[in-house]
């Protein structure tokens, strides 16, 4: 019997992801001036306010205050009728020394036997539904999202556009588990108050999203995905009628509180451990992003066309304490998904300071990856540029998502003889 399924997104500009993206903004410039930087940085953020928390161990210094506002900035809170803007809101900061009982239990005389920075369980998911190995739902949410921000950037059509967004994409699925069309997409897209009638500007904003922005996002896609959109699909923008009063201002925002739309949209699953403003000791992050990698490159290697990958640790502990693997039934191989778990573990080291040399994850990545998910990004080699009133000022070449890349399909195949 067939069924629904629903993801959501949210923009850059929504509170919870202005909270990740200056998380993950601060982590990069420690890590940029010194690579060995222990970060665990949480952000608040609320009208005309920034608060940040948190645990350092650095030989570094970054005026993160002035890191915080570059980031607002950039992200389009530039106006103070906005209630929150980079050039005016408070910037509070309460960061302070890492807790030397958690770091004796991270650094190791020998490298690689350094231990986990904290207990947990980590997951990775894959499958065939999409070319970059993600569940569709959560891909279509995301590139609307990303269209909406392209089109507001741009400032040539939409010019009402503000900011804070959302998305939410269902997808009809048959017996089989394979997508069939696009049931209902939902968008809610903060907007400046250009017309006194209320409803006259709520049609205009409909309308410029039927004609405007799904057409835009459907042409980012396959035509195997764009077949998909059903001409009576169900279409829902601004249900609330306006939505004028948005970003911190609306609603406060929180490092790490939109963690599925960071993953797999509901799919597969989560361990519950967020991921911005934590350097890689963090296990949370770097194994997340480990069995990813895994998922994704035994998915494309034809092990299965669907696969979960569980990673757990025991903090201090280096070695996991055990791998997990459901193919749910769709493995191409004679062999019981424990006995795919013990052969991802002789082709991968999944200790922490494995999998940060293996993803070169010791390096400034981070930012880029605070909106429209971690997973299913392109990899791709960039400059970035740091600027230190104290250190001087830095270009680095550094490759992002890295945990997206195709390296191991060959050598998984010879493992599985396939």
């Amino acid at each position: 019997m067939g069924y629904l399924f629903t993801s959501e997104s949210v923009s850059e500009g929504h509170p919870d992801k202005v909270a990740d993206q200056i998380s993950d903004a601060v982590l990069d410039e420690f890590l940029a001036y010194d690579p060995k930087s222990k970060v665990a940085c949480e952000t608040l953020v609320t009208t005309g306010q920034v608060i940040m928390a948190g645990e350092i161990k650095s030989e570094t210094y970054v005026d993160v205050r002035e890191v915080a506002r570059k980031v607002i900035n950039r992200i389009g809170y530039t106006k103070a009728e906005y209630q929150f803007d980079g050039d005016s809101c408070g910037v509070l900061t309460a960061l302070h020394e890492q807790s030397p009982d958690i770091n004796m239990g991270v650094e190791r005389k020998e490298q690689e036997n350094q231990g986990a920075g904290d207990q947990g369980m980590m997951f990775g998911y894959a499958c065939t539904e999409t070319d970059n190995f993600m569940p569709l739902p959560l891909e279509l949410a995301h590139a609307l999202l990303k269209e909406l921000a392209r089109i507001r950037r741009e400032g040539k059509v939409m010019t009402y556009l503000r900011p804070d967004a959302k998305s939410q994409v269902t997808v009809a699925y048959d017996d089989n588990n394979q997508p069939v069309k696009i049931h209902t997409l939902v968008i809610s897209t903060q907007h400046d108050p250009f017309d006194p009638d209320d409803e006259k500007m709520l049609a205009r904003i409909r309308e410029d999203v039927s004609n405007i922005l799904v057409p835009a996002t459907k042409a980012l896609f396959p035509e195997r995905i764009r077949k998909l959109f059903d001409p009576g699909f169900i279409l829902h923008v601004n249900p609330t009628g306006k939505f004028v009063i948005g970003g911190p201002h609306g609603d406060s925002g929180l490092t790490g509180r939109k963690i599925i739309v960071d993953t797999y949209g509901g799919r597969g699953a989560h361990g519950g451990g967020a991921f911005s403003g934590k350097d890689p000791s963090k296990v949370d992050r770097s194994a997340a992003y480990a069995a990813r990698h895994i998922a994704k490159n035994m998915v494309a290697a034809g092990v299965a066309s669907e696969m979960l990958v569980q990673l757990a640790y025991a903090i201090g502990v280096a070695q996991p304490v055990n791998i997990y693997v459901n193919t749910y039934g769709t493995s191409k191989l004679p062999l019981h998904d424990n006995e795919i778990a013990d052969k991802i573990a002789s082709i991968f080291d999944l200790r922490p300071y494995a999998i940060e040399q293996r993803l070169q994850l010791r390096n400034p990545i981070y930012e880029e990856s605070a909106s429209y998910g971690h997973m299913g990004r392109t990899p791709r080699k960039v400059t970035k540029k740091f600027e230190s009133a104290y250190f001087g000022n830095k270009e680095l070449e550094v490759e992002l998502f890295t945990w997206e890349k195709l390296d191991y399909i060959e050598e998984i195949k010879k493992a599985f003889n396939l």
